[in-house]
């Protein structure tokens, strides 16, 4: 399994839903007077972050991360990497990671981590990424925990890999991180010695990765509801899994999806629907010699709606 960096918090793919175009930009006239009451002073900082007013936060938070408070000094990166009250700077917000990273900040760690291991706005330093992505997976930062994991697999290739990062797995998955979620349905489902009642698990950890938007969960699982893997078959509700992944732009979702409306598996069957899917794959680079003869079978008129088809949802 490859690393996947992610730079983000709340869900797998999401940093905040606040929308920023929106969000007001405005001084407190209090925060000289905030930024005197250390505790009160950062509490403050987050509020008004988290109420969108970033210069606020900026004023409140700046004297405290001066004096060594690392979540204020997190708060500072955050907005110095979104721009937020000031304009994007990276560097910046490199350098307050850092600071935070180093007093102990799992968030910082985290992402100053991420940034070690990329080689972005800071010398590429791959072993201290590590040590900082551990203490930071150990402190309880879900997205640490699923990379920490990734890395014991990367640098333990086979079962051992695989049995040293299964909690970091393990409690990832438990905060409803979609990417562990999905890693440990495939290790439950697929790993010799998972105990049988982790292993009666595999499926529903699939069905909450696809839950959560992830196009190859969605893909997968609907492969393991059609196939019968880890529960019984249901062929309904996997076509739909499959229809959601190919609408959702998976490619060998739209692949399998030719071929569900050919043999009718899940539906009634449709070869208009079919030569749809198959010209979408296609599209996409996903060559299938037996697809190729199924559509050179259509007739010149099912060709031409599966064209005007696959168009319209291109156009989307």
């Amino acid at each position: 399994m490859a690393l996947v960096v992610m730079l983000g918090s709340g869900s797998s793919r999401a940093q905040d839903t606040t929308d920023k175009s929106l969000a007001p930009v405005v001084a407190s006239e209090d925060a000289s007077k905030d930024a005197a009451s250390p505790v009160d002073a950062t509490v403050r900082a987050f509020g008004a972050f988290q109420r969108g007013y970033y210069l606020t936060a900026m004023e409140l938070a700046l004297p405290r991360a001066q004096l060594g408070d690392s979540a204020a000094q997190t708060l500072l990166a955050e907005l110095f990497a979104a721009g937020l009250g000031v304009p994007r700077n990276m560097d910046d917000a490199a350098f307050w990671y850092g600071q935070a990273a180093e007093r102990g900040d799992p968030s910082a760690q985290f992402k100053f981590g991420v940034m070690l291991l990329e080689g972005k706005h800071v010398p590429a330093d791959r072993a201290r990424a590590e040590e900082l992505m551990k203490k930071a997976a150990d402190a309880g930062n879900a997205f640490a925990q699923f990379n920490h994991a990734q890395i014991l697999v990367s640098k333990k290739p086979g079962d051992t890999g695989i049995f040293e990062a299964l909690p970091y797995f393990e409690r990832s998955a438990e905060q409803g991180i979609a990417d562990a979620q999905y890693a440990l349905a495939q290790i439950y489902s697929n790993t010799t010695g998972i105990p049988d009642e982790k292993r009666a698990r595999a499926r529903d950890l699939m069905q909450k990765a696809a839950q959560a938007g992830y196009d190859t969960a969605q893909l997968d699982y609907a492969i393991w509801l059609i196939d019968g893997i880890g529960g019984p078959k249901d062929y309904e509700n996997g076509f739909r899994w499959m229809q959601v992944a190919a609408i959702g732009g998976n490619v060998v979702a739209q692949n399998r999806m030719a071929v569900l409306h050919i043999n009718a598996i899940g539906t009634s069957g449709d070869p208009v629907e079919a030569g749809k899917w198959y010209i979408l794959s296609r599209r996409a680079g996903y060559n299938d010699r037996s697809l190729d003869d199924f559509y050179q079978g259509l007739t010149e008129d099912e060709q031409k709606q599966a064209i005007e088809a696959a168009n319209k949802f291109g156009k989307r």
